[in-house]
């Protein structure tokens, strides 16, 4: 199972966010690309980024440190936020993304899904952020009655290289992920599923990793940087 670390951005810094409230951004680092280059030598395969400027303004805002991530480090990373047309998919992968994360427009636009799948293979994920199963978009400022479950099979045949399933109400907040949620998505669809979301413990990574659904990874962030896991150390345990 792969450990993504988060960069997530806001102004250009690297923050966390507390359950997706904007207002509550905790700043961990104001050098974005220097963090990144701290995850890469720790030994971390992919690095996972979110413009969150971009996610409520439906359009990327935090370009140049995104940019300045990619010319420092050699390991892929994936973004989401504000990726909403297929010219910003292409611009991103043109820049050296290995693979862009599509949320809102998931909702909005599936067909724009689908498209970009057939033509960046391997190059898109979904990205499914939900409180109590439903689904949220626009920076999670915006509910929906759509289920999870029945959003993510509408891709099972569409080429989607992951399905990042975040549950809002855990992200940010220390209280370990959804793992039943989480699990019961990957047992439902076909497409590998990536947990993110309340991440805190080496626990949760392991209860994550042995949870029986056979999970592609887990993001975490706020614990990566509170130094409640130790990145070293858990690339290890879940190398095995």
């Amino acid at each position: 199972m792969i450990l993504y670390p988060a960069i997530d951005l806001k102004d250009g810094n690297c923050v966390r966010l507390y359950k997706g409230e904007m207002d509550q951004a905790t700043v961990f680092n104001d050098n974005p690309a220097a963090q990144a280059k701290a995850f890469q030598d720790a030994g971390c395969e992919w690095l996972h980024l979110v413009d969150l400027n971009g996610a409520f303004a439906g359009t990327p805002v935090n370009g140049a440190a995104v940019e300045a991530i990619l010319a420092t480090c050699s390991v892929p990373a994936q973004l989401g936020g504000g990726i909403r047309d297929m010219a910003t998919i292409e611009g991103w992968l043109d820049k050296g993304l290995a693979r862009v994360i599509l949320g809102t427009v998931a909702v909005e636009d599936p067909d724009l899904v689908r498209e970009a799948a057939r033509a960046f293979p391997g190059k898109v994920a979904v990205g499914l952020d939900a409180r109590d199963g439903r689904v949220a978009t626009r920076g999670w400022a915006e509910e929906t009655n759509i289920m999870v479950t029945d959003l993510a099979k509408s891709f099972e045949d569409a080429g989607v290289a992951a399905i990042i399933y975040t549950d809002i109400n855990r992200d940010g907040a220390m209280q370990g992920p959804n793992t039943d949620a989480t699990a019961a998505l990957a047992h439902a669809v076909s497409i590998p599923v990536i947990a993110s979301g309340g991440v805190s413990s080496m626990d949760d990574l392991i209860a994550l990793r042995d949870c029986g659904a056979d999970l592609n990874g887990a993001i975490s962030g706020r614990a990566l940087y509170d130094g409640a896991i130790d990145l070293t150390n858990a690339l290890k345990e879940l190398n095995g």
